[in-house]
């Protein structure tokens, strides 16, 4: 696993936090809501990524 996937989901994980303040002092809770779960959805399609990878390389590796 590369360090750059982690930076990247902290990254992710601070711009939405940041956003996700900003829109709720705005009074717009309901982009904030959107806001953030976009942001899970984003980082939960990386980590899908490298699961799928992950599981290819034992499938090679066994030669399954």
């Amino acid at each position: 696993m590369e360090i750059d996937l982690l930076f990247k989901i902290a990254a992710i994980g601070i711009l939405v936090a940041v956003l996700h303040q900003v829109l709720v002092r705005a009074g717009r809770e309901d982009q904030a809501m959107m806001t953030a779960l976009t942001g899970i959805v984003i980082v939960l399609a990386m980590v899908v990524r490298e699961i799928s990878s992950l599981f290819n390389t034992v499938k090679t590796l066994f030669n399954l």
